[in-house]
């Protein structure tokens, strides 16, 4: 995996722990672009300890209802390492980012003490890292019909000659990470063991939107 001015192939290229940014309802994948607008002062000083060492954040969404160990929000067991590839300061006292998705990891524990973000120790899914390409096992067809479908029933335009030029990888990633859906749709899309159980995901998890949003998803995706 290539991201940035950095090559991440193997075990020894990523972090034993790592920052994490909790964020309801925010899906970073592998490859994809996850823009932030920062302003907290401590995820200030996590962006600022991120920049000036290997400038990996991981990305990982609060459990709702679930409090953990000092009243902190319990952290959802899978997250994604994002490196910066972007970064600008407003003259307000924000930051506006963009992560550029490595690879999703498992949360092993919460380390850290002395500083005010959290930080937890990772085990990254290695098999992100690979190049070994499972794009052609994605139903591209049946994806696209219901993606049609739903930009159709909520008056919305797609640029479809950049839709027509993405590669199946590129397309199932940006549609999950744009999708409108709630945090525990987010999470089943980002622990999809693979890109076409992902696709599939996506698949589902929209025909039950329009579903449920307009009646008959049969009529709809005729």
């Amino acid at each position: 995996m290539h991201v940035g001015n950095a090559r991440y192939v193997k075990r020894e290229d990523l972090p034993e722990a790592v920052p994490v940014f909790p964020l309801t309802g925010a899906l970073l994948l592998p490859g994809g672009q996850l823009p932030l607008n920062v302003f907290e002062p401590r995820y200030l000083a996590m962006f600022d300890a991120a920049l000036a060492g290997d400038r990996l954040i991981g990305i990982v969404q609060p459990v709702l209802g679930e409090a953990g160990e000092g009243m902190r929000p319990a952290l959802s067991s899978v997250g994604c390492l994002g490196r910066i590839t972007s970064f600008a300061e407003t003259g307000d006292g924000r930051y506006i980012t963009s992560l550029s998705g490595v690879c999703r990891f498992r949360v092993m524990e919460e380390v850290g003490e002395g500083h005010p973000y959290r930080t937890v120790k990772i085990m990254p899914f290695m098999s992100d890292l690979s190049a070994e390409d499972d794009e052609a096992a994605v139903d591209r067809q049946e994806l696209l019909r219901v993606f049609k479908a739903y930009l159709e029933a909520n008056k919305l335009e797609a640029d479809w000659e950049s839709v027509e030029r993405a590669g199946n990888r590129t397309l199932v990633n940006s549609l999950s990470m744009m999708s409108p859906f709630g945090p525990a749709e987010k999470q089943a899309l980002l622990e999809a063991p693979d890109l076409k159980t992902r696709a599939e995901t996506l698949i589902a998890i929209t025909e039950i939107q329009l579903a449920r949003d307009f009646g008959d998803s049969d009529t709809i995706l005729q």
